[in-house]
């Protein structure tokens, strides 16, 4: 499994060969975002799915080749969306600096970039990371899915050098975004056998989701958004789980267990705490399965 790793990274990596690289990231991702309002989650998530597969080394970005199915076209992968903003960085980067800047590195500012773009925090990105070489669509297979309980959590994070309080704060990306039905309505209807509807779940917000979410369902893009401030970064998504409203089993979840419940609303009643851990989370999962001998890609979608 990827762990932290003590690669050589740090924040002045480009100082030297590329000091307008943040700029330029920067730009093209508040640019796309104006035109796209669904941008910023979508980055955000491709971060995390990058990193929990192999580590921070830009093997989601790889393409599918007739030989080889990558991650990208792994099923929790299908709703990754947007890879062109990165592409689009990576044009203006190799006509500014060619071969400097890799595209793990790309992924990890532009990261940055949404989460401050949208009302959070401002972390210094560590830099220097390598694209790897490796993309198989069978290991998405290890993401945590949506509905997982505590203990299957905290076993994935740790895999990942993660432990409870940086599953509780980077499960506050949520904060950003929307799901689909086919994430969430397992905790709608035949929940168990006891239950028909997760009990976890408040009542009246059980009955706005089946209302969304009914079955059979002819709208492919019906779903909920993930907080009800769903393109600003805010400690709104605890306040919902603390109200029985996460939308996922895994959200809810963490209000159910005594080993997270009170990190959950300790977030729920302190943003800047939230802010705080949220932003040393995303430096700690921007160092796992760091490779340092690989490749600086030139094209984000093709090995060199």
């Amino acid at each position: 499994m990827a762990s932290q790793s003590k690669a050589s990274l740090n924040s002045n990596y480009y100082h030297q060969t590329c000091p307008q690289a943040e700029k330029i990231i920067l730009q093209t991702v508040y640019n796309t975002s104006m035109h796209d309002s669904k941008v910023p989650a979508r980055i955000l998530r491709m971060f995390f799915h990058d990193c929990f597969i192999r580590g921070c080394d830009a093997s989601l970005l790889l393409d599918s080749t007739p030989g080889n199915q990558a991650e990208k076209d792994g099923p929790p992968n299908i709703s990754v969306r947007s890879f062109y903003v990165i592409d689009d960085a990576k044009a203006k980067l190799e006509m500014a600096c060619p071969r400097t800047v890799s595209c793990a590195d790309i992924i990890g500012i532009a990261a940055r970039d949404v989460v401050t773009m949208s009302g959070g925090p401002y972390w210094n990105v560590l830099k220097g990371r390598k694209d790897g070489r490796v993309s198989r669509a069978n290991e998405t297979i290890n993401l945590p899915a949506p509905t997982f309980n505590v203990s299957q959590l905290i076993q994935s994070f740790a895999k990942r050098g993660l432990g409870v309080k940086e599953l509780v704060a980077l499960s506050g990306g949520h904060t950003l975004g929307f799901s689909h039905c086919s994430s969430f309505e397992s905790r709608l209807r035949n929940f168990t056998s006891l239950h028909d509807v997760d009990p976890s779940m408040n009542n009246e917000f059980a009955q706005k989701l089946r209302k969304k979410c009914p079955k059979p369902n002819r709208d492919r893009t019906a779903g909920e958004l993930l907080d009800s401030t769903s393109s600003t970064f805010d400690n709104d998504y605890y306040k919902h789980v603390v109200a029985g409203k996460g939308v996922f089993g895994s959200d809810q979840a963490l209000f159910s267990d005594y080993r997270t419940r009170w990190i959950v609303e300790s977030f729920a009643e302190d943003q800047s705490l939230f802010f705080k851990e949220f932003a040393a989370s995303m430096v700690k999962l921007g160092k796992v399965g760091v490779i340092e001998d690989g490749e600086v890609r030139l094209n984000c979608r093709v090995v060199n």
